[in-house]
């Protein structure tokens, strides 16, 4: 606890002096323009991996960065998701999955789920992840296949999406985009799934187009 205080009292006499007038200008009222959907994991870090300042990102953290097709769970993920298009109109959304994914790491060893009720209710929204690994990748091993499942994953999750009413619509007249990332915790790359040619690809390549557009 001393940590997070000691954080606290260099948030506020720091951070917060050199950020003052923005977080003033969204103390009544916020406008993401990105919803992004990504695991709880305590190493992924959305805003630092994307640079975002507050009032950016409206973020959604759950297990396995899961997302239950519209009416198998309406809960917590359905209602950010309704929210973030409906009322706070949101632009893009972003699947974030990652390397050493816990959640996934699960299918590799069941057993582990035995005691873990909840959880392994929950894993049952990455079905469609599993049969499509163990379908396509069942060549690779370990963490390769690990990595194989968790891209797979995201993929699974962007479809789930589409499920849902008020994305399906936006989607429709083109006022909203979806994207399927994967991060890599120790290298810190991204790579996007690009569905035109159905693999992940490093969004170091449009990051760089980025900086070298004028």
């Amino acid at each position: 606890m001393k940590k997070l205080l000691d954080g606290y009292a260099k948030f506020k006499s720091e951070v917060y002096e050199r950020h003052k007038n923005r977080f003033k200008s969204l103390a009544d009222k916020q406008k993401p323009h990105t919803l992004f959907i990504t695991c709880s994991d305590s190493r992924v870090m959305p805003e630092m991996i994307t640079q975002s300042e507050p009032g950016e990102l409206f973020i959604c953290r759950i297990v396995g960065n899961l997302v239950p097709a519209h009416g198998s769970a309406m809960g917590g993920v359905s209602s950010a998701i309704e929210y973030a298009v409906m009322v706070l109109g949101v632009e893009h959304i972003v699947v974030c999955g990652h390397s050493d994914c816990g959640a996934m790491r699960a299918f590799m060893h069941p057993e582990r789920l035995v005691p873990l009720k909840a959880v392994s209710a929950w894993l049952e929204h990455a079905n469609m992840a599993i049969t499509m690994a163990n379908a396509h990748h069942a060549h690779l091993q370990g963490d390769e296949f690990l990595e194989a499942l968790a891209q797979e994953n995201v993929i699974s999750q962007l479809q789930h999406l589409n499920t849902h009413p008020c994305v399906a619509s936006q989607l429709r007249g083109g006022k909203l985009r979806l994207h399927g990332w994967y991060y890599n915790i120790g290298t810190g790359d991204v790579a996007q799934y690009h569905e035109s040619e159905q693999r992940f690809v490093p969004l170091s390549a449009e990051a760089h187009a980025v900086l070298a557009t004028p």
